[in-house]
C-alpha cells in the first residue's frame, strides 16, 4: 500500500512539474503580436498582448483552431473581441466552432447576410453564447486593453453593391504603431478611404481579397506607404491570386511583402516603436 501511495504520489508530482513547465512556456510576453493565420484561400488574423485577444476574421475552415492554439496559453478559453470582416465563407466559416470553443465577450460585425448555412449557423452560435454586438460606424473606436480599432469603413448608412463593399476596415493602434486591417475591400473602397487619409504612414496593411487584382489599390499605397504588407492566399488557389500587377504594386511601394502561402503563419510583432517578424 505504501509503495503503490508513493509511485503515485511520485506521478503526481511529475505531472504537476509538466504542467508548470508548459505554463511558464506559454507564458506571454509584453509584445503586440500580429499572426495572419494559414488557413489557406481565407484570411484569421490573430492579434494579442499578453492575455488579451483579437481574432479578426476565422479562414475557410477549421484551421484556425490550430493556429489559436499554437499561439495562446492552453489555459486560456477567452477571446476579447472577435471581428467578422463580411460574411463570406473564406472569412467566417472557422468562426463557428472558435464561438463554440472559446468564450467571445464582444463580436464586431455587419448585419448583413451572406444567404449562405454557415452564415445562419454562425450566427446562432453567437446568440446562444450571449455576446455583446457591435455594429461598425466611420469614427468609432473600439478598445481592447491597451489596444484601440478606429473603424474606417463602413459608415452606417453605406450603401454598397456588392458583400465585398461592407468589409469592415479598421486602423489598428498599439503606442506608435499602426495596422491597416482591410478585410475584402475593393479598389473602389481602396480610393475612397486613400482620399480621407491625412498625411499618416502605418507600419503594417493586411493587403485586402488575397492579392485580386481589384483589392488595394495605388492611391492607398501612396497614401499610408506601409512597411509591412501581409497577404493571405492560399497555394495553387483557383482565382490566380495574387495578382502580378499588385505584386508589381506592392514592390514599387517597398513594402515588405510577407505571403501565407510561402511562409506558413506570418507573425509581426511591435513593442509599439520597434517592430520585427518572428520566424
Amino acid at each position: 500500500m505504501v509503495v503503490f501511495i508513493r509511485r503515485y504520489f511520485i506521478q503526481f508530482l511529475i505531472l504537476l512539474a509538466a504542467g508548470i513547465w508548459l505554463s511558464a512556456f506559454q507564458m506571454p510576453d509584453s509584445a503586440l503580436h500580429i499572426i495572419a493565420c494559414d488557413v489557406g484561400q481565407g484570411d484569421a488574423i490573430l492579434i494579442f498582448k499578453g492575455s488579451t485577444q483579437i481574432l479578426v476574421d476565422g479562414g475557410p475552415n477549421n484551421k484556425v483552431l490550430s493556429c489559436l492554439s499554437r499561439y495562446m496559453p492552453f489555459w486560456d478559453r477567452e477571446i476579447e473581441l472577435v471581428v467578422l470582416t463580411h460574411p463570406e465563407r473564406d472569412h467566417y466559416f472557422g468562426l463557428i466552432e472558435v464561438f463554440r470553443r472559446y468564450r467571445v465577450d464582444n463580436f464586431l460585425s455587419n448585419r448583413i447576410a451572406s444567404g449562405g448555412q454557415g452564415d445562419g449557423v454562425l450566427e446562432k452560435e453567437v446568440g446562444r453564447e450571449g455576446v455583446t454586438h457591435i455594429t461598425p460606424d466611420v469614427g468609432k473606436t473600439i478598445r481592447v486593453g491597451l489596444i484601440s480599432l478606429d473603424i474606417l469603413h463602413p459608415a452606417k448608412d453605406f450603401q454598397g453593391k456588392k458583400t465585398n463593399d461592407y468589409s469592415i476596415v479598421t486602423l489598428l493602434k498599439y503606442k506608435e504603431f499602426e495596422a491597416l486591417l482591410a478585410g475584402d475591400i475593393e479598389d473602389a473602397i481602396s480610393d475612397s478611404i486613400a482620399q480621407n487619409w491625412r498625411n499618416r504612414v502605418v507600419e503594417y496593411i493586411k493587403v485586402p481579397h488575397h492579392g485580386s487584382k481589384n483589392g488595394v489599390s495605388v492611391n492607398l499605397l501612396k497614401a499610408v506607404m506601409p512597411k509591412i504588407a501581409v497577404m493571405s492566399v492560399g497555394k495553387n488557389n483557383s482565382y490566380g491570386h495574387p495578382h502580378e500587377e499588385v505584386l508589381e504594386m506592392l514592390k514599387n511601394s517597398n513594402a515588405k511583402l510577407l505571403r501565407t502561402d510561402e511562409m506558413g503563419d506570418v507573425e509581426v510583432v511591435t513593442d509599439g516603436e520597434k517592430i520585427w517578424i518572428e520566424d
